[in-house]
């Protein structure tokens, strides 16, 4: 019987919220087991808000970090566990479950992971077009066809600590809010243009909404030319925690956002929202919410996947007008 399951988390915020799926059905086939997820420390709060975690551990290495002997030690610190399953692809993130020695290790192949794991499959990518598909289908033994629909991702909130975050930032939640997530961590060609956000920003409030913007500290500078463009905006960004953000897109009657991690995090929370693609795909990592509306103008020249436009122009998202967007907010 399978007792303690560890799930090595991917790096990326988004993609931990694309991973619930998985942990839905790692529960639904071993309701008695414990799931334990190992994270980066910044994606920590998504784990904490899935009923199907029992700890959230974090990843004592920054992205990039090889670090064998380190590695090896958190390996043998670990408690036991009957079975890993490990999302990333490289090989160092297998690295910790096998010297934990986990009996059971699975994942996809690549980067020579043949050692370290030993439950390898095979990704057919036509047959699991979506990254959510591809992690929940590890839950299942190696020839079972992908059990559909999937279940949407879902995140909690606790509403005393909302009440406690909507106090701490001297919020006023007494009009609908507006959220504008204008960041995009990739690069500037997944950024809808900061006039189009304020241009949108400006009718919303003129129809009695309030403007609240957020992002991480890297996206401050853009939150700030939308809102020195858009007087009584909130600028949110770099100041709260992601577990705040949380709280805070929860409360959001609207969501208007990048193909970014914040953009999966609303969908998470079932927010009505307008997610805008350019040089990136919704073919691989859509949110999965039916209260989202995917926009893209689907160009020639996109997807690209480049974080700069390679033609100088960004058309994909310079092109796309704050009226189609208000269009699907305000049908």
């Amino acid at each position: 019987m399978t007792k303690r399951i560890l799930v090595v988390a991917p790096s990326w915020v988004g993609d931990a919220v694309l991973s619930h799926p998985l942990l839905v059905r790692l529960k639904e086939r071993h309701p008695s087991a414990t799931i334990d997820v190992l994270a980066p420390s910044w994606a920590l709060a998504v784990y904490r808000r899935m009923p199907e975690v029992a700890q959230a551990l974090a990843l004592p290495f920054g992205h990039g970090d090889l670090k064998l002997g380190d590695r090896r030690a958190f390996g043998h610190s670990l408690g036991p566990y009957d079975w890993a399953i490990v999302l990333p692809n490289s090989w160092k993130s297998a690295l910790v479950p096998f010297h934990a020695k986990i009996p059971k290790r699975t994942g996809y192949r690549g980067e020579f992971r043949y050692r370290v794991l030993n439950d390898l499959r095979s990704l057919d990518k036509a047959a699991l077009p979506l990254i959510a598909e591809r992690y929940a289908a590890l839950a299942q033994p190696r020839d079972e066809a992908l059990k559909r629909p999937l279940p949407e991702p879902r995140l909690e909130v606790d509403a005393a600590a909302r009440a406690a975050t909507v106090a701490k930032f001297a919020l006023d939640i007494a009009k609908p809010v507006a959220a504008f997530a204008p960041g995009a961590e990739y690069g500037p060609a997944k950024r809808w243009p900061a006039k189009h956000f304020a241009d949108l920003g400006r009718i919303l409030i003129d129809r009695g909404y309030q403007v609240w913007l957020f992002g991480s500290g890297k996206d401050a500078e853009i939150t700030r030319e939308i809102a020195d463009a858009l007087p009584g905006a909130i600028d949110l960004a770099g100041r709260t925690t992601l577990d705040e953000a949380i709280d805070l897109l929860s409360l959001a009657a609207r969501v208007v956002t990048n193909d970014s991690g914040l953009m999966h995090v609303a969908a998470a929370l079932d927010r009505p929202m307008a997610a805008l693609f350019g040089s990136s795909s919704p073919a691989f990592t859509p949110p999965l919410s039916k209260r989202a509306h995917v926009i893209t103008l689907q160009l020639s020249c996109s997807p690209c996947f480049a974080r700069v436009c390679p033609l100088g122009h960004t058309n994909c998202l310079v092109q796309l007008e704050p009226a189609r967007v208000l269009a699907v907010l305000e049908p």
